[in-house]
Parts: C-alpha cells; structure tokens; sequence
C-alpha cells in the first residue's frame, strides 16, 4: 500500500507543477489554487507513505516521478528540448528510481 501512496504522490506532484505552470505567475489565480491544492495532497500522501517505507527512499522516488513526469510532459505538450544527454539524465532518474523499488 506504501508504493501506491508514494505513486499517487508523485502524480499529484506532476499535476502540481503542471497547474503552478499555468498559473503564469499567479496570473491565473484558479490555476495557482489548483497547484497548492495538489502540493498539499502530494505532502499528505508522501507522509503516508513514509509510515512504512524509509524517508531517503520515499523522498528520492517522490522527487524522481515528479522529476521524469513533468520533464516527459514538457517535451510532448510544451515542447521542450529533448536533447539526448537530457534524456540520457531522465534515463538515469528512472533506473535510480527502479534501484530504489528493488533494493527496498
């Protein structure tokens, strides 16, 4: 249950990073709600988790999935650079995160 609270908790924080975005420097006040309102539930949810799974683990997978989805999501929807080396680093987010599954 732990790994599917930490899940939801990077999700949410991709959804946080993606409305803050929008807001445009709180330029759209509804998105900037949006996006406290999404970090707040990534916060609960990561807390959640760290009951049970340790906080250097949690912490690191949490940042790691907010890290690859926004980055993932700016290159097909805003289109961002997608320079090999960019994506060569994304790589090694994910197989850090994997390690991280695997070991724990």
């Amino acid at each position: 249950m732990a790994w599917f609270l930490l899940l939801a908790a990077g999700l949410v924080e991709i959804v946080m990073a993606l409305a803050l975005k929008a807001a445009a420097g709180w330029e759209r006040p509804g998105a900037g709600a949006l996006g406290l309102g999404a970090a707040l539930a990534s916060i609960v949810l990561l807390t959640a988790a760290m009951k049970t799974l340790p906080v250097g683990t949690a912490y690191a997978i949490w940042t790691g999935i907010g890290a690859i989805g926004v980055t993932l999501i700016g290159i097909f929807f805003f289109q961002e650079s997608a320079a090999p080396l960019r994506l060569v680093c994304i790589g090694l987010i994910f197989l850090g995160i994997a390690g991280l599954k695997l070991q724990g």
